[in-house]
């Protein structure tokens, strides 16, 4: 395609190995055909593979970082004359870098102690003379501001977003919901607070330069970590905690066991090519092991004992794979407190889940199960779940009355088979988030009855009353319609409806 392209410019970006432009199908490139490529990176070893005209990009003069810097500490620093002769020296020390001096700016903004200023800059100092690698000294740069950071919560937040691939868009919503599985967020008297809690670490996260505020294309707040901060994590993670992280990079096998050491701490393998998990048993005990990520990969089995040796095991994404069922031995995982199965299309069957005594997060939805997992009336510590699954022929009698910690409910709004009973729902005093269906206006009236009477309103609710199915995008919403012999009975509606 390409070659009938005419005149164009290709431009690689961070390219950190040789590149075989036959191989990726890119034609010769010549001045008779008018093609030039031009690709950046930060090895000399690619310019001398791809046979390019070096152009050395320059660190900013002493001017322009110094006026980087200004604009990004804040304005009551750029007036304040007692810190300014330091701060041009920490600006020296950032070597001319724009995302270090970006991210160091970010660490100090607003701090008037001069004192704060002088201990930075003996800092700075002292983690770079010890370096000799120039990308060694950009990451023990960058690695100021994560250890200015005062919060360790906040620190392991951070570092949660390197479990993800080079460049990915992760949406704030949910990377909030991953830290407060994680336990990163301190328990609070509702989800709603938490959630709070975690848009405020992200502001801190952000104002530190450590990630980046974008919008995705479906219009989403989302975060991304720029590739040089994400390197200063990763040598983090390789240390203390340990983590193994090889997510985005087209594994089609599990790590060699050598490599599942004693005193790993998280696993990120999401977004790969792994299409069977064969070790029957890992080497050695995973004793420390807490987060396992598998979730976008065509993994389609699981070896029978696979979950046997990782006791301390407590948050398991297995969405978007393509099992028909789990190993038994997941059953043997005591600390478990958040399962995701979610876009799991041809998963049919589960295990008895009576075992997962910690369980407080379970998402099923888009699965294929036809009934609810045996055991689930024994996991009364659930605050969340998602069984948004058309599937599902019905909600057994007695279920949700006993999971009263219950904050987030969700059926499919179109499967009347599983139609709520607002005598189930009444004694969920701590439900926020509600999304399924009512078989009739007499049944949504009741339930909106005892949650007016328990003083109790839903921050988010998307619920259907009647056989006819519409499309809602907004938090609040109740759509009516196919409501058999409604002979002109008043409704109910929550506060807020909208």
């Amino acid at each position: 395609m390409m070659k009938n392209a005419g005149k164009h410019v290709l431009i690689l970006d961070d390219v950190w190995d040789k590149v075989s432009l036959e191989e990726v199908g890119i034609p010769e490139l010549s001045d008779s055909n008018g093609c030039k490529l031009v690709l950046t990176t930060r090895s000399k070893h690619v310019c001398k593979y791809m046979g390019c005209t070096v152009i050395k990009v320059k660190p900013l003069s002493a001017q322009q970082a110094l006026t980087l810097f200004l604009s990004k500490v804040g304005p009551n620093i750029v007036q304040n004359k007692t810190i300014m002769p330091t701060l041009k020296l920490v600006v020296k020390e950032c070597a001319g870098l724009p995302l270090t001096i970006v991210v160091v700016a970010g660490t100090l903004k607003g701090e008037e102690d001069p004192l704060i200023w002088k201990n930075a800059l003996r800092e700075f100092k002292e983690r770079i003379e010890k370096e000799e690698e120039v990308e060694a000294k950009v990451i023990k740069r960058l690695k100021f501001s994560f250890d200015h950071l005062k919060d360790e919560k906040v620190k392991y937040c951070f570092l949660h977003c390197a479990l993800y691939p080079e460049d990915y868009e992760i949406i704030k919503d949910e990377v909030i919901e991953c830290w407060i599985d994680e336990r990163f967020i301190d328990d609070m008297g509702t989800r709603q607070e938490m959630k709070e809690k975690g848009h405020v670490v992200l502001k801190k996260l952000e104002e530190n330069c450590l990630l980046e505020n974008i919008t995705n294309v479906h219009g989403q707040p989302c975060i991304k970590m720029h590739d040089a901060v994400r390197e200063m994590a990763l040598s983090i993670t390789r240390m203390n905690p340990r983590y193994m992280i090889q997510a985005g990079l087209q594994l089609e096998e599990l790590p060699e066991k050598e490599q599942w050491s004693p005193d790993i701490e998280k696993v990120s393998l999401m977004y790969n090519s792994i299409s069977e998990i064969s070790i029957d048993v890992l080497p050695t005990k995973c004793q420390l092991l807490t987060t396992l990520l598998l979730q976008e990969n065509p993994i389609k089995k699981i070896s029978i004992s696979f979950f046997t040796n990782m006791p301390c095991l407590s948050v398991l994404n297995l969405s978007s794979t393509k099992i028909k069922s789990l190993p038994d031995s997941i059953s043997e995982l005591k600390n478990l407190t958040t399962l995701f199965l979610r876009d799991c299309y041809e998963l049919r069957d589960l295990p008895c889940l009576s075992m997962l005594q910690e369980l407080k997060k379970l998402d099923l939805s888009r699965t294929k199960i036809e009934e609810v997992p045996e055991g689930m009336d024994m996991l009364i510590k659930l605050r969340y779940i998602d069984l948004q699954v058309f599937t599902l022929k019905e909600i057994p009698a007695g279920l949700l009355s006993k999971l009263v910690h219950l904050q987030h409910l969700c059926f499919h709004k179109n499967n009347k088979r599983t139609s709520l009973k607002a005598e189930e729902m009444e004694p969920l005093k701590k439900l926020e988030c509600l999304t399924g269906h009512f078989e009739d206006i007499s049944e949504f009236n009741k339930f909106i009855s005892s949650m007016q009477q328990s003083k109790k309103n839903l921050i988010k609710y998307s619920l259907q009353v009647g056989s006819s199915f519409m499309l809602a995008t907004r938090d609040k919403t109740v759509t009516i319609g196919g409501v058999q012999n409604w002979e002109g009975e008043l409704i109910m509606h929550p506060i807020e409806i909208q």
